[in-house]
């Protein structure tokens, strides 16, 4: 039944993300927000909902292999989400026409990721106010990163690319921006709830096959709790809002950075970075060479031709399942 219960909860959680990207493409458009600032920071709070109640919930049990694994799988998934459509679009050259502030987040999230690195290397088994020093660095970093984003200078918005033959026809598009807006906690909250239940279903399953709780949390919970990004994406290209789309990725990949400073302190057998399997570190390589190719795909030029412009893309994709493999067969 454990298994049944996991897949109810993920299709909870797909369809409650397909109705969090809807009514976010509405608030892109009757606020002052914009497609790039909703993606990057409602949409991608939201559709991290998951990882902040799995891993809180796999922290507070002991679990940090599934609390860790399932945050920096989740960030190798969202890119390979992202790659796989940069390469549907690759002669609409997604990537390349989104607004360039995307190059700053990115540029965060690579940064945040070295860190992971470097901690996961150096083991440090140092605690302050309860919180792990690393997870500490992690955490400040993200607050000042994120400070530093907001006062640079803003670019001139990009226009957004529609997926071929489909027409942008969202079907909230009628609600006015309060409804929408209260429609969006519905639904995360909902998201929220059924982040909780894929965590403690995750550990049950862990346990039940024996796989091991690094895979587990690196792979299968990651994959599931990164639905709401998947769909985010898909349903934003849907309503031609490629700014929302690139922004719910890379802003959620900012994002789950922080929850592994909020969880540390919920996890009370020491520093939670310095408790998880070295395999860890494999996925969180991955990231970091995924994490340079968008980089490259951000700056590319319109004029190279399709096949070049996919080639960062298809690498992407390349690294996510060498990176899956070596983990599961670590």
């Amino acid at each position: 039944m454990v298994f049944i219960y996991f897949i109810l909860a993920a299709a909870v959680t797909v369809f409650a993300a397909i109705k969090l990207s809807q009514y976010a493409d509405v608030i892109s458009d009757k606020t002052a927000m914009g497609g790039m600032m909703v993606g990057t920071l409602l949409l991608a709070g939201a559709t991290s909902l998951p990882e902040v109640s799995t891993s809180f919930s796999a922290a507070a049990i002991g679990n940090a292999d599934i609390a860790v694994g399932n945050m920096i799988g989740s960030n190798l998934f969202n890119l390979f989400i992202l790659a796989v459509f940069d390469f549907l679009l690759r002669r609409r050259r997604m990537l390349a026409i989104a607004e360039r502030e995307h190059f700053y987040t990115a540029i965060l999230g690579l940064f945040l990721t070295t860190l992971v690195i470097a901690a996961l290397w150096l083991r440090i088994d140092a605690s302050l106010f309860g919180i792990g020093i690393d997870a500490l660095i992690i955490g400040i970093s993200y607050i000042a990163g994120m400070v530093i984003i907001n006062k640079l200078p803003k670019a001139e918005p990009s226009a957004n690319v529609e997926l071929p033959d489909v027409q942008p026809v969202n079907p909230t598009a009628g609600l006015s921006a309060k409804a929408a807006i209260f429609r969006f906690v519905v639904a995360a909250l909902i998201i929220l709830g059924a982040g909780t239940a894929l965590s403690i279903l995750g550990d049950q399953i862990a346990i039940i096959t024996g796989i091991g709780s690094s895979f587990i949390g690196s792979f299968l919970i990651a994959a599931t709790t990164s639905l709401p990004e998947a769909i985010a994406v898909f349903v934003a290209l849907r309503l031609g809002n490629v700014n929302m789309a690139v922004g719910a990725i890379l802003g959620s990949n900012v994002f789950n950075m922080i929850i592994l400073a909020l969880s540390d302190p919920v996890f009370t057998a020491g520093p939670i970075l310095s408790a998880v399997s070295g395999s860890h570190m494999i996925i969180a390589i991955g990231v970091f060479f995924m994490s340079i190719l968008v980089l490259i795909s951000l700056v590319q030029k319109k004029t190279i031709s399709p096949l070049v412009y996919a080639l960062p893309s298809l690498a992407i994709i390349a690294i996510y399942f060498v990176a899956s493999y070596l983990n599961f067969t670590y």
